[in-house]
Formats: C-alpha cells, structure tokens, sequence
C-alpha cells in the first residue's frame, strides 16, 4: 500500500528470516548494531530457558552485545503460541518504537513471522481441561480417533490439513471442542494492517552449503553439551516443546532404540528436512528480498532504500 505524508509509517521492521543452520544470528547482531536498536527474537523455541543449546539461541556474549527480547523467557511447562506472540510482539513494538525507529526481527519459525506480517485469525484459547483431555486421548490411543472426530466435525479442515501433523491435527479438534463450531469457520485469511512498515530480508545459501553448515552445527551442539541438555529435560519428553529436532532423536537414544551416532544423523537428516520446508514456506513470499549471507552491504543498502522510498512516497 503507498503511503502520503500524512499517513505514512515512522517506524521499521526488519525480519531477517530464512532457514536454520544459514547464519541468521550473526548477521542479525551487525544490523541490530548499524541501526542502533534490538532484536526480537522469532524462534518457537529459543523461548525456553531451559534449551539453550539445541535452539542454537544466542550465546551470553552475544546478548551482552544488543538487547534480545523472546529468548529465555519462558519455562517448558509454559503453553504458548503464535496468536500470543503477534499479541505480546505488537505491545512491544509499540513501547520500543516510542525511543527507537527501527526494529530488527530474526528467526525461522514460520508461523511466528506469519503471525506478526500477516496475523492471525482470532481463534479462541482452548481452556487447559480440553488440551489435556485430547492429549491424553493421543497419548493413550494414537492419532486415528481424533482425526476420524475432525472428519466427522470439520471435513473442510480435514480435507486439507496435513493428516501427519499430529499438533495441527489435535488444535483443530480442540477448537471444535471448544466452541462447537468447526475448526475451519475460524480461518478467514484475512490479512491484517500494522502501523508500521516491514521489511523481510530472506536469507540462502546453496543446499550443499547449507547441508554442510547444519552438519557442522550438530557437531558443534553435541560438543557443546547437547547430550546432557537432553538428559536433563528427559523426564519433561511429553511436553510439546520438545518435540523438536534435537530432542526427539536423543530421547530414542536413552530409550535404547538408537545408538548415540545413530541419533546424532537422525538429528542432522531431520533438521535438513526441517530447513526444505522452511524454504518451501518462505519462498510462496514475494515480499521477501533475497541475499547470501554474506551479501551484508548489499542487504543494508536494500533496507535503507526501502525506508527512504516509502517515507518519500
């Protein structure tokens, strides 16, 4: 949408996205550095305090650098979602802009940056007793049940949702739990405004680099502690934040299903599969401005071009 001098946007934000592994953290501390302001951070999981290693979250020294919001801030037991991160980003945003024009935004969960560009369609918060009793009924009986109730009660939904995403499937019969409506009558697609401008900088490298680099990061993560950090959080395995690449694979480990070299490129294939469907989502994006992460003078120039076009427009 083209702004007037009356109307258009004072403030900035920049998502820097793009696949794990491709070297977002870095590169987004030298912007959040020549812009004089902060990161917020869009990962899932880097959220939780307890997981520092296998998020790959920044590193003390690291936040000492620039000032992080969303990392460590909440304990595993903690439910939360994108429709409360678009909530808690906007209320930030709005007291950060006041003291700084430009904000910077980095991670690759996808539906978190969804959540803040496009919205989320108001869908209500499934009540605690509802969430148990249908995750109890997933443990206890598997995913069959419940995906023959979302046909019974929602086939629109049904037809369409990916019938392997155990986590979608069971938000959607929560939902038709909940209000008695079908999940699907919630979902309108409507794209939401935001009092501010944003700019998505995508990042990429070649698969074999990137392969590469997420190999070389496992190896690092398991160097690094990853092994005892799974332990610990062992007896916590049926949360659904550990459902994640790097915890799921370990838990088999202790469980005597794998070996330990068996788990670890269980970890590296599935995060590689994890980083094509990321790029997969993305890419439907013709917002997004594509760079090498090396490319940085070409990427700062991109975002000062964008913000000088739409404040003269």
């Amino acid at each position: 949408m083209t702004t007037t001098a009356t109307n258009r946007p004072p403030h900035t934000l920049i998502i820097l996205l793009g696949p794990t592994g491709v070297g977002k953290t870095e590169l987004s501390l030298r912007i959040a550095a020549h812009f004089h302001t902060f990161i917020l951070s869009a990962d899932s999981r880097q959220l939780y305090q307890e997981l520092p290693i296998g998020t790959a979250a920044p590193t003390p020294e690291q936040l000492a650098r620039v000032r992080h919001y969303f990392v460590g801030t909440l304990s595993l037991a903690d439910y939360y979602s994108a429709s409360r991160f678009e909530e808690e980003t906007l209320a930030l945003l709005d007291e950060l802009f006041l003291s700084h024009p430009v904000a910077v935004m980095t991670g690759g969960s996808m539906m978190y940056i969804d959540a803040v560009t496009k919205g989320i369609d108001d869908i209500p918060t499934v009540t605690p007793d509802i969430r148990a009793a249908l995750w109890q009924q997933y443990e206890a009986e598997g995913l069959a049940p419940i995906l023959a109730e979302l046909k019974e009660k929602d086939p629109q939904h049904y037809a369409e949702v990916d019938r392997q995403n155990y986590k979608r499937v069971i938000h959607a019969v929560e939902i038709c739990r909940l209000t008695g409506r079908p999940y699907s009558s919630f979902r309108t697609h409507t794209r939401k405004p935001r009092p501010f401008r944003i700019i998505q900088i995508g990042l990429r490298r070649d698969r074999e680099e990137l392969y590469e680099r997420i190999n070389r990061r496992v190896d690092q993560m398991m160097a690094d502690g990853l092994l005892d950090e799974a332990r610990r959080v062992y007896p916590m395995r049926h949360l659904n934040a550990l459902n994640t690449v790097g915890y799921k694979e370990l838990f088999r480990y202790f469980d005597g299903e794998w070996t330990l070299d068996e788990a670890v490129e269980k970890i590296k294939r599935n995060s590689r599969v994890y980083a094509r469907k990321q790029m997969t989502w993305f890419k439907r994006d013709p917002e997004i401005h594509w760079f090498h992460p090396s490319e940085e003078a070409a990427i700062i120039r991109c975002i000062e071009n964008a913000i000088a076009t739409t404040s003269s427009e």
